[in-house]
């Protein structure tokens, strides 16, 4: 039994990664205005979403590898207090970062992601109000494919906030091979749809 519990899981952890390499190599391939107007056109739907209007205290992610370039939701809203994460061993540490001062405020980290410099303050995690997460994609039972590290794996169920799923509607699939340790994410945004789990 035990034999083919781990079989099983060695199918979907190759099913994952295939998944992934397609995903990548898709979503690299988006022209770069097509991704601008996306980008932008997810921004505003984040911007319009009730949640997002009550919430102050928010986690976001910077760009990487053609993700949805968030930088004009905050820079819309830069009153609201934003924490980055940094990718330190096999965790991600979040900070705060002063939107009004965004460029003197990151780095290029170890992934080559734009990340808070290590002595800006740290996001107080237990009063957060919403997580735009980043993903290759969601499904429709709020599942997330990501890039197979495991930060946002190890941290998700510890973590306090309405959890909002951030992709391309491209992305958005019926059905992700998830795992028992996978968190279903509250609600998944795209640029043509919000759709809350």
């Amino acid at each position: 039994m035990t034999d083919f519990l781990e079989n099983k899981q060695q199918i979907k952890q190759q099913a994952k990664k295939q998944l992934r390499k397609e995903l990548l190599h898709q979503r690299r391939h988006i022209p770069l205005e097509i991704w601008q107007q996306k980008s932008q056109a997810l921004c505003d739907r984040i911007s319009n979403w009730q949640v997002f209007q009550k919430s102050q205290n928010i986690l976001a992610f910077t760009s990487f590898r053609q993700e949805p370039d968030l930088s004009s939701l905050w820079q819309q809203f830069p009153a609201k207090n934003w924490g980055f994460p940094r990718c330190i061993g096999q965790d991600l540490i979040w900070h705060q970062v002063a939107i009004a001062n965004f460029s003197n405020q990151m780095q290029l980290g170890s992934f080559d992601i734009l990340e808070p410099l290590h002595n800006l303050p740290p996001m107080d995690l237990t009063n957060i109000d919403l997580i735009l997460i980043p993903a290759l994609a969601c499904d429709r039972q709020g599942y997330r494919l990501g890039y197979g590290g495991g930060f946002y794996d190890r941290w998700l169920p510890k973590s306090i906030g309405i959890k909002a799923g951030i992709i391309f509607d491209e992305f958005y699939t019926d059905q992700i091979p998830n795992d028992i340790w996978d968190v279903p994410l509250d609600a998944i945004i795209t640029n043509v749809r919000l759709l809350i789990s």
